[in-house]
């Protein structure tokens, strides 16, 4: 920025608030006069210092510059500079060095150093002793910020806090609110001077350019309003711009901040950033009424207790955020429970509108589904909702649509202001367009502001920009046709809602439409609400690979391992999905387990205790650790042999504790492993870490014996619908008697398609035909020999119930294949037909088709 103004030069102009925006505060081309800065290439060779570079080196800046650093200073002190640079990881990273000596002789100093582009930039200030005991003091402040119940009460504890630590005579907590304008939520200050509490300021005080480097640097300090700033030299680099200085702690600053100061009768200030997820939420700002430069290791505390400042408010708001959720899932299942065939949509919902009110905070609620409107409470009138609804028909998304002022974005809102001023809009169909919307009556207000929050627009003596204003006296408000703005956790409450909504509509329709269409739009509508645990499923498949995967294993045997940890998590996830994700059964479990991997070896796997049930959170940690354990018994230990037993033991003790004892007698000898595989490892971990319990593991000479431990909040009573597991039949490879003919998979995932005939092929079918749709898997059952048959049931836009009547009317026999467990309605005549549920291995596809494939009586 020119610093060389003249005010008779420049023309009368119109400006407006962008121009704060475009003016380069990172690039002004000086530091604030307490300390000294020098830039160096990688090579450590002088390329920038600044002006006063004689009272800390002892040279002039002409004598420095293109001469190598240690020339001048002390080598101990490039010493631990260059350590310090090996550090710096990302290219917001700054170093610190406390008290060391820039020259051999010089003064103690504090030093900050950081990389920007292809310069190594050193920061130096005279080192100042803070306060005494200053840890003792952060780690206090520390506990005492994650002591505070509430939002507010964090608020005012920061502010507090951050005082003692740095002395400043006003610490304010300033969050910026929808409109990037801030307002003061908290503050901390000196008896005699006035509160700002409360108080408005503009989006334009703290500019866009402002707000990114606030991003960048989380603690910015101006030490001194009206003290004097040294150039850097050379004024300008290669781009014909000055050094960039964005992540400098000595940064000078610009002349409009400045004069914003003075004309608040601020001497020196200090910010600190309040991050919370990535975003910029607002910042602890103090304020000194004459200079004050606070010591570099206090601001670094200082800086440290704004990082937990910033944990603790995301934890504060997640802790909202999970009540939310939970509310919102509570109404959920309520509205699922509702729906019925008897009536549509808007007639069984139009009962709930008095919770949805109270869900999101609204005065009234229209819904308009297939040109059918339903008004309640405090909206506008059918006419005026109709015109509202064409409006949304041409602006809104496919996603939640909110304005605190309907009026600014569709005029004709203003005649209803009164009524409704603000709308949260929820798009609940793609064609027709579909809305619940919720209403928020207008709510005038006095807002309180920091002076007049328009700024000047003809141009002042600092050029072609804004000139701040001189008068900060309360400047009030009284805002009109506006409702309470809408929180990021309602809408978040809506989007939770629309999901609700959405399934309402969707088993409408399926009682309507038939299956067929049902299944394409729910796996459409779903999608989004399934992408993260679809995610999480990812990762965990990943994080199996990753450990299964071992030097020492062939490639049959990696393939083996983890199809059977793939097979435990699928059967774990069978069972919850026939509880509909209620608390499972532990025999159930255990009993699918040993079944599944031993077949007839579990018969040797005695269970004795009472049942209970685990959390759906729980359930496929616990079944990982019964798959490990049961896979190690007969790889390894009592079931590897003939006559050797598995004794489990079911107990909970007085505190509600449930202990699961695993006794292996009769095997061979038992030796303790010399390092830990991936199957202990799971173990432990997963009842230590996933569930916070203990594991006890004793590698006794007569067999291995394991005592899992696991807290009560896991275990709940079942009730009485509890389905015992069905006893597992398995079979193995030559076991199955193919009738002649071919054999007929119907897939439309060739990856899935793929496999499943891999499978049958090692099972000894040699010959297979594979389609991918209904029309294809007819024409090859009209034109081969099809001697059997493996179906999918959703394909894509179509079911295979075609195909499945094509070879029941030839007498061909057939099984179907499915993700869906047991949430797909089969026709009559195919409820009985053999299923298995995806992902299917070898032995759970050849045990159904032997029982498909037995004589019928």
């Amino acid at each position: 920025m020119n610093e060389n103004f003249n005010a008779g030069a420049l023309p009368a102009t119109e400006v407006d608030l962008t121009n704060c925006d475009r003016e380069p505060i990172h690039r002004l081309g000086r530091i604030q006069g307490f300390g000294f800065l020098v830039a160096v290439s990688f090579d450590w060779i002088v390329q920038y210092i600044s002006t006063n570079s004689a009272e800390w080196l002892g040279v002039d800046p002409d004598a420095a510059i293109g001469h190598p650093l240690g020339n001048f200073a002390d080598s101990q002190f490039l010493h631990s500079i260059r350590n310090h640079v090996q550090h710096l990881t990302g290219e917001n990273d700054v170093e610190r060095v406390f008290t060391t000596q820039l020259t051999e002789n010089g003064e103690t100093c504090d030093a900050a150093v950081h990389v920007s582009g292809s310069l190594i930039i050193i920061e130096c200030e005279p080192s100042r002793p803070g306060i005494e005991s200053n840890e003792s003091m952060v780690r206090r402040i520390v506990q005492r910020l994650q002591g505070a119940e509430t939002v507010d009460k964090l608020c005012k504890a920061g502010a507090s806090l951050v005082q003692v630590l740095t002395g400043f005579d006003r610490v304010m907590i300033y969050k910026f609110l929808h409109d990037e304008s801030g307002e003061v939520v908290a503050e901390s200050r000196r008896r005699e001077i006035d509160s700002f509490m409360g108080q408005r300021y503009p989006a334009s005080d703290v500019p866009r350019q402002a707000r990114e480097l606030y991003k960048r640097n989380m603690i910015r300090i101006i030490a001194d309003v009206d003290g004097p700033a040294h150039e850097i030299v050379p004024a300008t680099m290669a781009d014909g711009m000055p050094i960039d200085l964005s992540n400098s702690v000595l940064r000078s600053v610009s002349p409009i901040h400045l004069e914003y100061l003075r004309n608040m009768g601020v001497g020196a200030s200090m910010s600190i950033s309040i991050m919370v997820r990535g975003r910029l939420w607002g910042l602890i700002t103090c304020h000194h009424y004459g200079p004050r430069r606070v010591p570099f290791n206090v601001r670094t505390a200082a800086e440290l207790v704004g990082q937990v400042f910033s944990l603790a408010l995301d934890a504060k708001i997640r802790e909202s955020e999970i009540s939310a959720e939970q509310r919102a899932q509570r109404f959920h299942h309520k509205v699922l429970r509702m729906v019925g065939p008897e009536q549509g949509p808007l007639s069984q919902l139009r009962s709930m509108f008095n919770e949805m009110s109270e869900l999101v905070e609204c005065d009234g609620i229209a819904m308009t589904i297939d040109g059918d409107v339903e008004l309640w409470e405090k909206t506008p009138t059918r006419e005026q909702f109709d015109a509202l609804t064409h409006f949304l028909n041409r602006t809104a998304s496919n996603s939640i649509y909110v304005s605190h002022e309907i009026r600014a974005i569709h005029p004709p809102a203003a005649d209803y202001a009164p009524v409704a001023s603000g709308m949260l809009v929820i798009p609940i169909s793609r064609s027709p367009r579909d809305y619940l919307v919720f209403f928020r009556r207008e709510m005038p207000r006095e807002v309180k502001w920091a002076g007049n929050p328009q700024k000047p627009v003809s141009v002042g003596p600092l050029g072609d920009r804004l000139t701040p204003r001189k008068s900060f006296e309360i400047w009030r408000q009284i805002t009109e046709g506006q409702s309470v703005p809408w929180s990021p956790g309602q809408i978040r409450l809506a989007e939770a809602l629309r999901v609700s909504l959405l399934e309402v509509i969707l088993k409408h329709t399926d009682l309507i439409e038939g299956e067929r269409r049902t299944a394409r739009q729910r796996q459409e509508l779903l999608i989004a609400e399934l992408n993260h645990r679809v995610r999480n499923i990812l990762g965990l498949i990943r994080g199996l690979i990753r450990q299964v995967h071992t030097p020492h294993r062939t490639t049959a045997e990696f393939v083996e391992t983890l199809d059977d940890r793939v097979q435990a998590l699928a059967r774990a996830h069978d069972q919850l999905t026939e509880r509909q994700w209620n608390a499972g059964s532990l025999l159930d479990l255990i009993a699918n387990e040993t079944g599944a991997y031993l077949a007839e070896k579990s018969e040797r796997v005695i269970v004795s205790g009472q049942d209970v049930g685990l959390e759906p959170r729980s359930f496929s940690a616990l079944a990982l650790v019964i798959h490990e354990l049961t896979t190690n018994s007969a790889k390894y230990g009592a079931l590897c042999d003939k006559r050797g037993t598995v004794a489990i033991h079911l107990e909970r003790d007085a505190a509600g504790w449930l202990e699961i004892r695993w006794i292996e007698r009769d095997g061979p000898a038992v030796k303790a492993p010399m390092e830990s595989g991936f199957g202990s490892v799971v173990i432990h971990r997963s009842i230590t870490h996933d569930l916070g319990g203990v594991v006890e593991t004793d590698y006794r000479i007569d067999g291995l014996r394991v005592i899992l431990r696991i807290p009560s909040d896991h275990i709940v009573d079942l009730d009485g619908t509890v389905s015992r597991a069905a006893s597992v039949s398995l079979a193995r490879p030559g076991e199955v008697e193919f009738p002649e003919g071919r054999g007929l998979v119907v897939e439309d995932n060739v990856i899935i398609a793929m496999d499943c005939e891999a499978v049958l092929r090692d099972l000894g079918c040699s010959e297979i035909e594979m389609a991918s749709n209904v029309t294809q898997a007819i024409k090859i059952i009209e034109s081969a020999p099809i001697g059997f048959a493996v179906l999918d049931v959703n394909l894509g836009s179509e079911t295979s119930f075609a195909v499945a009547d094509a070879l029941a009317a030839r007498d061909i026999p057939f099984i179907f294949a499915s993700g869906y467990a047991d949430g797909v309605s089969f026709p009559e005549a195919h409820q009985d037909k053999e299923r298995v549920n995806k992902p299917f291995d070898a032995s759970t596809l050849a045990a159904a088709l032997v029982r498909a494939l037995a004589p019928q009586p």
